[in-house]
């Protein structure tokens, strides 16, 4: 009788269309500014690579290999904002999927495990090459209102044409490691019960958030608004499969450009909005531009830019996948914590990635310097123009080739 009355009362369609068909990245994107506009009204920035630099931090402190690198005792990884931000995610993700019954261990083929362990890899060199992954050097940089942000976009296509390259040369000529496992069909009461296990994850990371945010501690008050806004992102972006190296990746792949022009949506409606809080002095835009104009930003994207298509996501892209239960992001996922952790405890032994500050006080490093938008063109207006050339032009350059698929290379 319960199964009838919720079937004709219309909520299981509801249910089915909210959270089991996916959302159009139109709306991902949307949603995911409020939420970063969330962070960023209570002086909180979004990133992801620092969190997981501490997840390899960490592993290198427990087998030994923190003092050989010079990484000091690293931070909890529940107090640690970035951290927790990917934690939070991760379980937004989880949550998703359970309610969509969409979460299954996915095991891969072997050498798909050895991509996503060399893309990871990848990935963890580019990301502190660029001083970030694609949110931290790119989406977020670019809301707000740094040309480093374009710049890395620019070295993520130049990486990502190549590793598509490499990847078909390998689909063509390797066999060995391709036969995946067949996996288990999951039986009617573990999906039955999927949803419930996830509303009692909301229920749970709730209770964590408002508590925290009660706190009288104003630290730990703070990571109650990080919490409830990585749940959020993580759910947001798996309900809408939201993701940057998507938006980098298909137009060369397959000319579909859905997934890029909602994160051109994103980007032409954020930075806007973003410039009001910045001239509210709400937050300092600095906070979230790495001092790698432009070296740092191209090179860092373009190694990036090849691991993300070998790992098949890139940072976000692949924490919402771990959430989802892909076990070849698990593998991604830790080699660019432990190579990323590895990488910038080395490129800053050489100074490479060492900042100072220049007579501006402006961040600067052997691989670039903090640039921003307003401060270089004396003013908001025109970088208002500038920013929005870039992206029209983008979107200009995705519309040509869902026509023609000019710049496809597989």
């Amino acid at each position: 009788m319960k199964s009838s009355l919720f079937e004709s009362s219309g909520l299981k369609a509801d249910f089915q269309a909210a959270l089991v068909e996916p959302w159009s990245p139109y709306l991902g994107a949307v949603l995911l500014l409020l939420a970063v506009f969330a962070l960023m009204l209570s002086g909180e920035t979004w990133g992801v690579f620092g969190g997981i630099r501490l997840w390899g931090d960490w592993f290198n402190h427990l087998i030994g290999l923190d003092a050989m690198l010079g990484i000091h005792a690293p931070e909890s990884p529940l107090m640690h904002r970035i951290s927790l931000s990917n934690i939070a995610l991760v379980l937004g993700a989880f949550t998703a999927a359970l309610l969509s019954r969409q979460f299954r261990f996915n095991r891969p083929p072997v050498l798909e495990v050895v991509w996503g362990a060399l893309g990871g890899s990848l990935m963890g060199i580019g990301a502190v090459l660029a001083g970030g992954c694609t949110v931290g050097a790119f989406f977020v940089p670019t809301l707000h209102a740094s040309p480093s942000g374009f710049v890395m976009l620019a070295g993520l296509m130049v990486g990502a044409v190549i590793g598509l390259k490499l990847l078909m040369w390998t689909l063509e000529h390797i066999t060995w490691g391709m036969q995946a496992p067949v996996p288990k069909p999951l039986s009617p009461r573990t999906l039955a019960i999927y949803p419930w296990i996830g509303l009692a994850v909301i229920v749970g990371v709730l209770w964590w958030a408002t508590r925290w945010y009660g706190s009288a501690d104003s630290k730990i008050a703070s990571r109650g608004i990080i919490v409830a806004a990585g749940f959020a992102i993580g759910f947001i972006m798996h309900r809408s499969r939201f993701c940057v190296a998507r938006a980098v990746r298909e137009p060369f792949m397959t000319a579909e450009g859905d997934m890029t022009k909602a994160v051109i949506l994103a980007l032409a409606v954020g930075i806007p909005v973003a410039s009001l809080i910045f001239q509210a002095e709400l937050l300092d835009p600095y906070l979230a531009i790495p001092p790698r104009f432009w070296l740092g930003s191209l090179l860092g994207g373009v190694v990036f830019g090849l691991g993300m298509v070998f790992a098949g996501g890139c940072g976000t892209g692949s924490l919402w996948r771990v959430g989802e239960g892909h076990l070849k992001l698990w593998v991604a996922v830790f080699f660019f914590a432990w190579v990323g952790s590895i990488a910038s405890a080395l490129f800053a032994k050489t100074g490479w990635t060492v900042s100072e500050m220049n007579l501006d006080m402006l961040e600067e490093s052997p691989l670039g310097i903090q640039t921003f938008f307003p401060a270089m063109l004396d003013g908001w207006e025109w970088a208002y123009l500038a920013c929005g050339g870039f992206l029209l032009l983008w979107y200009l350059l995705v519309r040509y080739n869902e026509s023609t698929e000019k710049f496809t290379v597989v």
